[in-house]
């Protein structure tokens, strides 16, 4: 009875995996390696990301800065993805980020502690779920700073979501004169093609703080 038991769970385990596989979701982070993600402008992954208790964690340290990004590459899609940063950390997620000369440059979902006094992000285009520096978030759910949050961006089409802990928080159309006139004032004026859909990288960002990343996971589009 207990291997039919142990069998019987076995297959329930194989019929959930088998679900998730064909409902596009695909794992980026195997909570175990750094296997799928390198350095941005790197082939290797620096030694200020680490794998700890199932997370991702960025531990910054001295000349070795980098972000991290994905091996491949989405223009369309749906990323999901638990956080936890320390007080008074910066941080985020990118996407459209093409590997050039200079800083990775993409479309910046914010993670960000929101009460710190030294950034004093609330209702501003820095908040935790902005499209950073471009646009104000409409609320800020974020949780207690060491409590992890749960972050979606969705891309489909033109549209774009950004959601925190099951509240959409941003939405934008991608190339819409609404859009352009916001990164015209922002520190992104100056980027041709900004406002346009990409097919490039995601990227975890190094601000210099501690964070953790965990259940980072991707629903390709076509």
């Amino acid at each position: 009875m207990r291997y039919l038991a142990l069998l019987a769970g076995l297959v329930l385990v194989s019929a959930a995996s088998a679900a998730e596989s064909n409902d596009g979701w695909v794992s980026l982070f195997d909570g175990k390696t750094t296997t799928g993600w390198r350095g941005y402008n790197s082939k290797t992954v620096t030694t200020n990301w680490t794998v700890m208790d199932g997370c991702l964690h960025n531990q910054p340290k001295p000349k070795t800065q980098r972000d991290l990004i994905t091996e491949g590459t989405y223009d369309e899609f749906e990323l999901e993805w638990d956080w936890k940063i320390k007080a008074n950390v910066n941080s985020g997620v990118k996407y459209f980020v093409e590997e050039k000369k200079g800083g990775a440059i993409g479309h910046e979902y914010q993670m960000l502690d929101d009460d710190s006094p030294e950034w004093k992000a609330k209702g501003t285009v820095h908040a935790t779920g902005s499209f950073y520096d471009v646009l104000v978030p409409t609320g800020c759910p974020t949780k207690a700073v060491g409590e992890f949050n749960h972050s979606r961006i969705l891309v489909t089409g033109q549209h774009v979501e950004h959601w925190l802990n099951g509240v959409k928080v941003q939405e934008y159309e991608l190339g819409s004169p609404e859009i352009k006139a916001a990164i015209a004032k922002s520190k992104f004026k100056n980027e041709a093609g900004f406002a346009e859909r990409k097919k490039a990288h995601i990227l975890l960002q190094d601000h210099g703080g501690e964070v953790w990343f965990k259940n980072i996971r991707i629903k390709a589009g076509n």
